[in-house]
């Protein structure tokens, strides 16, 4: 089982291109969202610079690719006294070209930017986006394998020569530009607070949450987990709670929660359905467990949880592609 792929489907992580960018000279553009989502900006062409939240602006070099995955609104610029004057009410003019491009600043195009965003499903704990730090800078140089490099030339290609269902490929390659970010983050040395992602860097802990990933309904013990990762239940508890802040017991009632939280939402499953698929031993054992983790009974959440519907992403400050 791959947990990273398996979390990213469960809290839902979807990409999709807020703006295609074609930049000339003296130009700043203003980034922001209806509701928070992380931002992933990426250079196919030139050099741009990007205003933080905290600190000093940013530049951009041809292939490197930004993640803001607070979703914090921001400037983009073509040099640093342009992000500084760029505001949400003073960004510069704009307009779109034949090909839903936005077209900005003065001259001929000197950068290409592409603009996305990612929403997530705030039903589940177990999230990815919300542990990352605050920026997560990929250089074209620091990629260890290329593949984040080769998905970027790709957008860039997509970008340069739009076709048929060009729209389409560019929100698949966000996706795939995503985790290609998160590896190199991961593979760099990224070290977060304890929490699930502890387990990627621990063998010992990954195998363990593997299994309750597995099984969720099986009646895992810290013992038989530690059987079945291969070392001493004292080893295990500490190697786990070191990793991911937490300990097994802990980690696998939060995943049930998020599990039957999903299809407290999504289906018409009974309570003694969701109960049995879990690991709880009756619908009234799992409403006492899910008030506790959730402070209100799953009856409650599922009304309101099916009432609001799922979330989708809101329209942008952005120009439509």
């Amino acid at each position: 089982m791959d947990l990273l792929a398996e979390v990213l489907a469960l809290s839902d992580v979807r990409g999709a291109v807020g703006a295609r960018i074609e930049a000339g000279e003296d130009w700043g553009w203003w980034w922001s969202s209806a509701t928070p989502r992380a931002s992933l900006h990426a250079v196919t062409a030139g050099t741009i610079w990007v205003g933080l939240p905290d600190g000093p602006p940013l530049q951009l070099l041809p292939g490197d690719v930004v993640l803001l995955p607070g979703g914090a609104a921001h400037a983009l610029g073509s040099d640093p006294a342009a992000v500084a004057r760029t505001g949400p009410r003073t960004f510069d003019d704009w307009h779109l070209t034949g090909s839903k491009t936005v077209s900005i600043g003065t001259g001929p195009v000197r950068a290409r930017i592409l603009c996305a965003e990612y929403d997530h499903d705030r039903t589940v704990s177990t999230q990815v986006l919300a542990l990352l730090p605050e920026v997560v800078h990929l250089r074209a140089g620091d990629d260890p394998d290329g593949l984040a490099h080769d998905t970027v030339r790709l957008l860039g290609r997509e970008l340069a020569a739009p076709r048929a269902a060009t729209g389409l490929v560019l929100d698949r390659l966000v996706d795939v530009l995503l985790v290609h970010v998160l590896r190199a983050w991961l593979a760099s040395g990224g070290t977060p607070a304890p929490s699930w992602l502890g387990a990627l860097g621990d063998p010992v802990v990954a195998a363990a949450v593997t299994r309750l990933h597995e099984e969720p309904a099986k009646p895992w013990t810290t013992a038989t987990l530690a059987r079945e990762a291969g070392v001493s239940r004292a080893t295990l508890d500490r190697r786990f709670t070191a990793a991911t802040g937490e300990s097994p017991g802990a980690y696998l009632t939060r995943w049930r929660m998020d599990l039957a939280a999903r299809r407290l939402r999504d289906t018409h499953d009974s309570l003694d359905t969701i109960a049995a698929a879990i690991g709880y031993s009756s619908g009234y054992a799992f409403s006492r467990a899910f008030r506790r983790a959730r402070a209100q009974p799953p009856g409650q959440f599922r009304a309101t949880a099916q009432a609001e519907g799922n979330p989708t992403p809101a329209d942008t400050a952005a120009a439509p592609v």
